[in-house]
């Protein structure tokens, strides 16, 4: 079977899944809020399941051990592919993750985000964008969720270096929170082309915690200095993959948000 082959049927598989599970999106929205973060988790399950057997792409993850079981965590992701706006739902237990307001208009899945507690942002409000990022990041760690952030602003590509944005230090100096930064090679398999799914493994590489009240500019320089550092190693440090850390990561519990 074709590379091209694996990546159509992927494509036709995630469309349907997504269909089905955002059907259900609507009636859980309007009747079973409290149950978005749990429905959106199992789409999110099922679609990562199907990467290895269609497209032969396989996830491995170290680190582990710098994520909380529980509690609040401000988790900084390097950002190359969708897949980084997937995995975080199976490897934490209430994510929440910082997102342009522009997804909120995704059929079926965006309406489903804000109930399941995913925190839009306004990229064009300037400071008062900032201002609601802090208020709704506070809301979040005072509700102990775990609040992903990719702090480059978009995509990139293998290899592009994009330094982190002052956001995050921004953030975490409100929370007063340490930092977990994450790296990933995630976008030499799941690219940014309609097919461009290629057989491989996805590494994603968790860092020790940035303890909290860094000064901003060491904060960054942090950041940016581990994923140069998981780059240049080719994330050979592994520990376990998606499939085995699945039951780590468990079900929100119906009443969470």
């Amino acid at each position: 079977m074709t590379r091209k082959l694996r990546a159509a049927l992927y494509a036709a598989y995630f469309f349907a899944v997504t269909l089905v599970f955002g059907m259900a999106g609507v009636v859980v929205r309007f009747c079973f809020p409290a149950h978005a973060l749990w429905l959106a988790k199992a789409w999110v399950g099922v679609l990562l399941a199907g990467l290895r057997p269609v497209c032969g792409i396989n996830v491995v993850v170290s680190g582990l051990h710098h994520l909380p079981d529980n509690g609040p965590a401000l988790i900084a992701s390097e950002h190359q592919s969708e897949f980084d706006t997937l995995v975080w739902m199976r490897l934490l237990k209430r994510p929440s993750y910082v997102m342009k307001q522009e997804l909120l208009r995704t059929p079926l899945v965006g309406p489903m985000l804000v109930p399941a507690g995913m925190i839009p942002l306004d990229r064009k409000a300037g400071a008062a964008a900032l201002r609601r990022l802090l208020q709704d990041t506070l809301a979040a760690r005072d509700a102990g969720r775990q609040i992903v952030i990719f702090p480059q602003g978009t995509r990139v590509r293998p290899g592009e270096v994009v330094a982190p944005q002052p956001g995050i230090a921004a953030v975490a100096k409100a929370l007063g929170m340490p930092v977990v930064p994450v790296a990933t090679d995630s976008g030499r398999c799941w690219s940014r082309e309609r097919l461009g799914k290629f057989a491989g493994t996805i590494h994603i590489a968790i860092g020790p915690p940035i303890a909290a009240g860094t000064p901003r500019d060491a904060l960054l320089a942090a950041i940016g200095a581990f994923w140069d550092e998981a780059a240049a190693k080719l994330y050979k440090p592994v520990d376990k993959s998606v499939e085995q850390i699945s039951a780590r990561a468990g079900e929100a519990a119906p009443n969470a948000r």
